[in-house]
């Protein structure tokens, strides 16, 4: 047993494995960004208190106002990982989100495990841009399960519809991305009723059984009552949304927070992407990579395919926070067309005596080889770990935090205690509400669903000090200002006598006003 589990590690199957590790080891970097501090402070109220927040606990400027958490049982998770793990538990959640979700991916790719791993790399850099401790994640792993079973569906006949409704209750009590789900679905009815039209349409396509035969360059097409399946299975996935502390509000919440303009107007991730930051072009590589493979193939495009890809670069090109579903549905299509063009090519090089001739029986390694692909699979796995030593580390995600984040300021209003209301970085609520909770209450965080239009652009209009701001000032009693030091709010209340400046150091400064 022991020798067939030696011998049984070929260059494949290591291939596999390293390609998950390198996955995993790629995930292992500084687990938290701003955002995530409130997330844990929610969920450590939730643990405590035993009870789902149904009203804002954090904010002075909304305090009390009714309040979704549409992500209660991620953070709740969440806190509990930090709470007993630290930096470790998040970082290992998120290492583990991200292997299964593109474990589920590669599920549904075509050709050998060297084409698979090259786009599941692909793929893993272009999601990159979410990787962090926020429940975002979450919906990335749930988006590439429901693509795979209505995968094995379509592709391999295989009916697990059925998985769909409870799939969705844990969602919409996960994360309010559940609304992807529905973009998927939706993409995937109208791909498959464009596959039933072309069907129809094309005469060399007559003879064809429903169902296609992928063997011979013929995709599945689903017939009419498998399509009336799917729909007849989402529109239940839509009526179990209910299933959630909130209720009737989760089949709506969504599109009340895309209505916000200012997301589009302020927030980084829901602006359209940058492409001048390195970070955002392995979009552009995966994107054109598909483009290119479908159109050099010479195996016409199948129309879930086109929907999913073209649906959700559209997505992705209007908000960058799309970026990452994007990688999921685009990684299966680009292994579809790159698959034909790799074995075009090979039979090629073969006609032309430049390859040997492929064996078809797959034969065990050698003593010697196994050998040498078990040593090489405990070095991956010692780099691994030694990769994810660092970013781990409590010292340094502390020593990050000082240098990126207003921590000497917290401990600065901890020793001084100034008096309150504060005004405050959008970006820093999060981790304002997590060290400075329940003594100070933030003007604004990231729960941008809890401020709206109105209260985000009196935030935009102090943050930018425009005409008014001194009243927006007044009116929410604002006694000591916490914000990035060069900023236009730190520049003009320099100049302001009813202002001094109590703090500074090279990321945040601390304004309290001497006048009333």
């Amino acid at each position: 047993m022991a020798r067939r589990i030696f011998l049984g590690l070929d260059t494949h199957r290591l291939a596999l494995v390293i390609l998950f590790v390198a996955v995993f080891a790629m995930a292992m970097r500084v687990p938290t960004d701003t955002d995530t501090w409130w997330h844990l402070q929610a969920g450590r109220v939730m643990v405590e208190s035993g009870r789902v927040l149904t009203t804002d606990l954090f904010s002075h400027t909304r305090y009390g106002a009714p309040w979704v958490a549409y992500a209660w049982l991620s953070q709740v998770i969440l806190y509990l990982l930090f709470h007993h793990l630290s930096y470790v538990g998040l970082g290992l959640w998120i290492g583990g989100v991200l292997v299964a979700a593109f474990v589920f991916v590669y599920l549904q790719m075509e050709g050998d495990v060297f084409l698979r791993a090259f786009i599941i790399v692909l793929a893993a850099l272009t999601s990159a841009v979410i990787w962090a401790a926020r429940p975002q994640l979450i919906s990335l792993l749930l988006t590439s399960v429901l693509t795979y079973i209505l995968y094995l569906f379509k592709w391999r006949g295989v009916n697990r519809l059925w998985l769909l409704p409870p799939l969705f209750v844990l969602w919409v009590n996960l994360h309010a991305g559940y609304a992807l789900g529905f973009m998927v679905l939706a993409a995937f009815v109208a791909g498959e009723a464009l596959n039933r039209v072309l069907w129809l349409l094309e005469p060399t396509l007559d003879a064809r059984s429903e169902g296609g035969d992928p063997g011979r360059g013929r995709d599945p097409v689903l017939g009419w009552r498998g399509l009336g399946w799917v729909v007849g299975v989402a529109l239940l996935s839509a009526l179990v949304l209910v299933i959630h502390p909130n209720t009737t509000q989760m089949w709506t919440y969504y599109l009340d927070t895309v209505r916000i303009g200012v997301l589009q107007d302020f927030i980084q991730e829901w602006q359209s992407p940058d492409f001048h930051q390195l970070r955002a072009q392995p979009f552009i590589w995966l994107l054109l990579a598909t483009l290119a493979a479908a159109g050099l193939s010479g195996r016409r495009i199948d129309g879930t395919d086109l929907a999913l890809v073209g649906g959700f670069a559209y997505a992705a090109l209007l908000a960058g926070r799309n970026i990452a579903p994007f990688a999921i549905v685009a990684a299966p299509a680009l292994s579809r067309h790159a698959r034909p063009i790799l074995e075009g090519w090979a039979r090629t090089a073969r006609s032309r005596g430049w390859l040997r001739a492929r064996r078809l029986a797959v034969r065990r390694p050698s003593p010697r080889k196994a050998l040498l692909n078990w040593t090489l699979l405990f070095l991956i796995l010692a780099a691994a770990g030694v990769k994810a030593a660092l970013p781990l580390r409590a010292s340094f995600n502390r020593a990050h935090e000082r240098e990126t984040l207003p921590l000497g300021a917290i401990e600065w209003i901890r020793e001084q205690q100034p008096d309150g209301p504060m005004f405050n970085s959008y970006n820093w609520g999060g981790y304002l509400i997590w060290h400075l909770w329940p003594d100070y209450l933030v003007f604004v965080d990231g729960r941008t669903d809890l401020y709206g239009d109105e209260l985000l652009r009196q935030y935009l209009k102090v943050h930018f000090v425009k005409p008014g701001f001194y009243t927006i000032l007044n009116q929410h009693g604002v006694n000591f200002v916490v914000t990035e030091a060069g900023s236009f709010t730190d520049n003009f209340l320099a100049l302001d006598d009813g202002w001094i400046l109590a703090y500074a150091d090279d990321v945040a400064v601390v304004y309290v006003r001497t006048e009333r």
